[in-house]
């Protein structure tokens, strides 16, 4: 059982490293910022949720053109401050200090971090709030419908359904179905391998994700995540050009103490 969980844990890491890499590369390098082509009964009362993961993909991907990959996963978490603040004032529930040391930890780097960035790209910062605010919503939103009678593989397929389905239809008021005439990598086989493996990696992340909660504690579940992204964001700095000062490392290490201490609150309540 140790071994089969480690070897998720692992399958889950490598998931994670290889669809962000590949994300960007896609986003920035070849500069591909159309992301309504990129992505694409219980049903029903599932639907906000899916609404909200479209919000969060296509935000995502805005965002994630624009930022390095450090910058916008310190943003990224702050969707755990929401759903920290939204289960203390509205549930109710007893939060440990552990947890609002995190909470706070993972706010003063978010917001230290627009003053501190050499590459500080307002469109970029802008998309990545509206990304967080779609993932702490759809978070509380997935909390609260549980027992759920979709299982989470059920929720997943519908979320990337109806994803297809509302970006494809959106592409052509959004003006990215024209705009994608004049990509200068369309016809190039490094452009369609890169799109394939994007969708191919995203696929097997959810279902590893998905793998990895159902088999592991949430404390255990936290601490893989919060490896993966440690190595993703590391490795991003080698392979993609990101102007890294003392001031901005210091947010981004704030805001790496801030989820270690997340992920130390998840380990001792469960």
């Amino acid at each position: 059982m140790c071994v089969r969980r480690s070897l998720v844990g692992l399958t889950f890491c490598t998931c994670y490293l290889a669809s962000y890499l590949t994300n960007k590369y896609v986003l920035s390098v070849l500069k591909f910022t159309y992301p309504t082509l990129f992505q694409g009964s219980h049903v029903l009362v599932w639907l906000p949720a899916s609404v909200l993961f479209v919000g969060i993909i296509y935000a995502g991907s805005r965002a994630l053109s624009r930022l390095a990959i450090p910058v916008f996963l310190t943003l990224h978490n702050v969707a755990e401050v929401i759903i920290c603040g939204y289960q203390k004032c509205f549930q109710k529930e007893k939060t440990s200090p552990a947890k609002i040391c995190s909470a706070l930890f993972l706010l003063a780097a978010a917001g230290c971090l627009p003053f501190n960035d050499s590459q500080f790209n307002p469109d970029g910062y802008f998309w990545a709030i509206i990304h967080l605010l779609c993932v702490g919503a759809y978070k509380i939103l997935q909390k609260s419908q549980k027992p759920s009678a979709l299982s989470d593989i059920d929720q997943q397929y519908l979320n990337y359904i109806f994803s297809v389905v509302l970006l494809a239809f959106a592409s052509h008021p959004t003006g990215d179905l024209f705009s994608v005439l004049d990509f200068p990598f369309l016809y190039f086989y490094r452009f369609h391998g890169s799109c394939c493996a994007s969708g191919f990696l995203g696929f097997f992340l959810m279902f590893s994700t998905v793998k990895l909660k159902n088999l592991l504690a949430p404390g255990q579940c936290a601490a893989w995540i919060f490896f993966a992204k440690i190595i993703t964001a590391g490795l991003s700095i080698l392979l993609f050009d990101a102007i890294l000062t003392s001031a901005t490392t210091g947010c981004l290490l704030l805001g790496a103490l801030g989820e270690a201490l997340l992920v130390f609150s998840e380990r001792k309540s469960s």
